[in-house]
């Protein structure tokens, strides 16, 4: 608590920076974070809070990256509506803007984001130490900084407008119902990737255009490398999926890239880390992984992904296991780790667990979000949309207990995503007798049950 009431703006001066590199996914080159000192970083996060509120009330309708409440599946819905029709656009602007974070102009953004204008000067031209030596910035906001998610949002806000005021409008620049998005330009963001649809090739160069104009005054500019225009019968990938459509039917599914680095990523647990490990701690890791991978695709066209998984996932136990036993036989390695379970034979399992069959894994389709609402004003839509969202996607006695809850923490009481960390509190410990029935379980946050357990400890 003193450290809280030690934030100030009297005389604030930010600290430079710790300038830290980061490897990109399956490339060279490293991208630059900007790591801040923790005082610096509550008082960022302290004027977020603040401004966040703001920017929600002036953001695009169709952003969806860094936003309270809002999701890639909302991103992926909106493509979705804007190209699934027989008479959608057939052309896609892929947009990449180029180094985003680092080049934003400090100038407009001290001249437009409506802040305590010393405060956020001080953010970011604090400089950053680098093999002890001092750099002063003069561009950007740093990767790793609180409050630079919020600034990069509303500098790129109003690119939606800049687009809608050229192809939403009829041949006198007025808006008119009859005319409107005849050239069926929609714009969908996350973060700083875009797609832009567009009825011809030639108007999505026209969009290109605007869009470069637009974020030149931002001091940005598109990467002419990785900007784009796609055929929609060529498809395109954004987001982890491929948007592509086959004999005039958008089909969307988990792209070749995640596929790859998930399934390297089993292959390191099996066979790398899980080389000591007992079965029941190796099922225990994959049901997490494919929890988390599997939660992420599972709106999309996914069940031929999932077939694929759970075929390498068998292929990797089975040299884990032999590995381990190299002088048994098939038979005797096959009925020690695999085991019938009800109908289902095969099952990889011991008493007490059993791995997730990623083929059985039900797709259910987003629910996409409403464009004109705000998550500080429309406190109850929000409420009852996560409450409805776990309730599709949880299934037996789990659904059942997100019921008894209305989707709510048992610990802390406030509203759960069913995307966060959460656990199956018990509220009689089965060391003390409690059994594992529905009326005995709860969900709690992840974060409230290790706050509850440290309680306890000291208790």
């Amino acid at each position: 608590m003193r450290a809280v009431l030690s934030l100030t703006d009297k005389n604030y001066k930010a600290k430079p920076l710790r300038r830290v590199f980061i490897e990109k996914k399956g490339k060279k080159a490293k991208r630059p974070l900007g790591i801040p000192c923790m005082y610096d970083r509550a008082m960022q996060a302290l004027y977020a809070l603040a401004l966040e509120p703001v920017a929600e009330t002036t953001a695009d309708t169709r952003s969806f990256g860094f936003r309270k409440s809002r999701s890639c599946h909302d991103a992926c819905e909106y493509i979705f509506a804007a190209l699934a029709r027989k008479d959608s656009a057939q052309w896609v602007l892929e947009g990449d803007i180029k180094g985003c974070f680092d080049h934003i102009s400090h100038e407009w953004l001290i001249e437009n984001i409506p802040m305590d204008k010393s405060v956020l000067k001080q953010f970011l031209k604090a400089g950053f130490v680098f093999d002890r030596e001092l750099f002063s910035t003069d561009e950007g906001t740093p990767q790793g900084g609180v409050i630079s998610p919020i600034l990069a949002n509303m500098a790129l806000d109003g690119m939606q407008k800049a687009l809608y005021d050229r192809f939403h409008t009829n041949r006198l620049g007025k808006e008119d119902i009859r005319f409107k998005n005849a050239h069926k330009v929609n714009l969908v963001r996350y973060a700083d990737d875009f797609i832009v649809t567009a009825a011809t090739k030639e108007i999505a160069e026209e969009a290109k255009s605007i869009i470069r104009s637009f974020l030149k005054e931002r001091g940005l500019e598109l990467s002419e490398e990785k900007t784009v225009i796609t055929h929609i019968d060529n498809g395109f990938d954004m987001l982890g999926w491929t948007f592509r459509k086959f004999k005039g039917k958008l089909i969307v599914k988990p792209s070749k890239k995640p596929i790859k680095s998930f399934v390297e990523n089993l292959s390191h647990t099996i066979l790398t880390r899980g080389k000591a490990w007992k079965q029941e701690v190796l099922i225990e890791k994959l049901n997490q992984q494919i929890r988390g991978w599997t939660n992420y695709h599972q709106s999309v066209c996914a069940s031929e992904a999932f077939a694929h998984i759970d075929y390498i996932l068998y292929e990797l136990l089975w040299s884990w296991a032999k590995r381990r036993h190299p002088h048994k036989g098939r038979w005797w390695v096959s009925t020690r780790y695999w085991h019938r379970i009800g109908n289902r034979n095969w099952v990889f399992s011991t008493e007490d667990k059993e791995l997730l069959r990623v083929d059985h894994i039900p797709i259910v389709r987003h629910i996409k979000i409403r464009l004109d609402v705000n998550p500080y004003f429309d406190v109850e839509y929000f409420t009852e949309r996560k409450f409805k969202q776990g309730m599709r996607r949880l299934s037996g006695r789990f659904k059942k207990i997100w019921q008894n809850q209305n989707g709510c923490c048992y610990h802390c009481g406030m509203p759960m995503e069913i995307s966060e960390d959460r656990e199956i509190f018990f509220k009689v410990p089965k060391s003390m007798g409690g059994k594992d029935e529905v009326s005995n379980m709860a969900y709690v946050h992840s974060s409230c049950q290790k706050i509850y357990t440290e309680r306890r400890s000291k208790e």
